[in-house]
């Protein structure tokens, strides 16, 4: 009722207690193609949509290597998204050559965060519109994070942001038990079936998708193209709407086939009429 009093500063509050600046930067990151990642007990991997905006133009990268064992797959603002990935490659960076070793996950999450907090609370600056899933691997095993707009972060076992990222998040709910004795390829497979289910029937190609893998024993890379493309084809991925009509069209036919045996056997056994 009263938003339009109060959301003109990020050091206005609401009487409610809110911030809108900060929410409307929270929904930047529902407006931005959908980003997904999960992890087991050795590797993460990182999927996400990369449509172009017009047949004309290429489509924006939306995931970013930060070390051989961290990369993040953002949602959101792109242009935000490579000004934090670069803040944190220079940490990483910072980190290695003073320390000889491998900055990790979880101290670089923190200040990732302390760096978003600072844009809640400076009048001159606008919070970063921008969601990110950082993904890696340390002493501790795999690790997957999620840093909110807000200065919030939070751990997962996997999760999705982005526009229509509940029906992946529905998919992940369902299988996620399953997830931390999973294999590399049984992670791609699954993170692929949630990047279609984000795609609302269309059919999933390599073209409009991105997948990064990072493990123990293996750097973090981002998968090409003709490798995505098998892989969808091996795990015979494809469009719900498809699959579904598929089965429909079967089902049909059935059917009409048990009707047309049904009235033969009728007309067969009903008595001749003179």
């Amino acid at each position: 009722m009263f938003r339009n009093q109060y959301d003109t500063d990020v050091t206005t509050w609401s009487p409610a207690g809110r911030l809108f600046q900060v929410e409307y930067a929270m929904e930047a990151v529902k407006q931005g193609s959908a980003a997904i990642g999960l992890r087991s007990k050795t590797h993460v991997v990182l999927a996400c949509v990369n449509k172009a905006n017009s047949e004309l133009s290429s489509h924006q990268k939306k995931i970013f290597k930060v070390d051989d064992h961290i990369g993040v797959a953002i949602a959101g603002l792109t242009a935000d998204g490579r000004v934090l990935s670069r803040y944190m490659r220079t940490e990483c960076i910072n980190y290695s050559f003073n320390y000889e070793s491998p900055l990790p996950v979880g101290r670089l999450v923190v200040q990732l965060a302390d760096k978003a907090q600072v844009c809640t609370q400076r009048s001159w600056k606008r919070p970063y519109g921008v969601g990110l899933l950082v993904g890696g691997t340390d002493e501790s095993g795999a690790h997957l994070y999620y840093n909110c707009p807000s200065g919030n972060y939070f751990e997962y076992q996997a999760f999705a942001i982005g526009s229509r990222s509940q029906a992946a998040k529905t998919y992940l709910e369902r299988r996620f038990e399953n997830f931390m004795d999973s294999s590399r390829d049984d992670l791609i497979k699954d993170a692929l079936i949630a990047v279609r289910e984000t795609l609302q029937g269309e059919t999933l190609k390599s073209s409009i998708c991105t997948v990064a893998v990072v493990g123990v024993d293996e750097a973090f890379h981002i998968l090409d193209q003709e490798t995505v493309q098998q892989l969808i084809n091996a795990f015979e991925i494809v469009g719900e709407t498809e699959a579904g009509a598929a089965e429909e069209d079967t089902a049909a036919a059935e059917e009409g086939t048990a009707v047309e045996e049904g009235a033969a056997a009728d007309q067969d056994a009903a008595p001749m009429d003179i």
